[in-house]
């Protein structure tokens, strides 16, 4: 059985897997565009690759999906680096973006992936449990190699969704036709242990 067959209603988050990161994110930002198209009101961001000939991605951004702005996620370390070159003071931004946007009013989210700074607790992460807190369905790409760190922060809430736009449009549908998949926000206060691990666990 397909992992989109065996849909649990109940679940919040689609998770986008089969596919590396880059790959994943235009099926991302095409579903998303899809949509904004049907009248929803879509938060979150997308991540954009500028590459070299050779096959080198040097230059990262996020894409806003609600202000469209570009925001730079990596910086210049020089020839020869090859340490992680990605931007935290980016990376807060965008974060701090889509928690904005989840505050003021969205339908959806679309975080363009659960990575190894997010399973350290860094990266997106509050974006992630910001939209869950509020109740919100997730769509997101997650590595095969953070299969473990995914299922400890996410647990029952997502589901596993192959790298396709029909996919993504099954499980949407069928996550829209059921009533008890549009859950009420936790209370203010709350501890979401019990759902989504938190940000701030060591």
């Amino acid at each position: 059985m397909s992992a989109v067959e065996s849909i649990d209603l109940t679940s919040r988050i689609a998770a986008v897997r089969g596919l590396r990161f880059e790959p994943a994110q235009p099926i991302l930002w095409q579903f998303a565009q899809d949509l904004k198209r049907r009248g929803l009101r879509v938060g979150g961001v997308v991540e954009f690759s500028q590459c070299a000939s050779e096959g080198a991605c040097s230059h990262l951004t996020v894409r806003d999906l609600i202000s469209g702005a570009s925001i730079s996620i990596s910086q210049d370390l020089g020839p020869g680096s090859t340490a992680c070159n990605l931007d935290p003071y980016g990376l807060a931004q965008a974060c701090a973006n889509v928690e904005r946007a989840i505050g003021d009013g969205v339908d959806v989210v679309v975080l363009s992936k659960f990575g190894k700074l997010e399973a350290a607790r860094g990266g997106l992460c509050d974006a992630f449990r910001a939209a869950i807190l509020a109740g919100l369905p997730i769509i997101t790409a997650v590595s095969e190699g953070l299969t473990e760190d995914w299922s400890r922060f996410a647990g029952a809430l997502s589901d596993d969704v192959a790298p396709t736009m029909q996919a993504l449009d099954a499980w949407w549908s069928d996550y829209g036709k059921s009533d008890s998949a549009w859950t009420p926000p936790l209370p203010v206060g709350l501890s979401p242990a019990r759902h989504v691990q938190s940000c701030d666990a060591d």
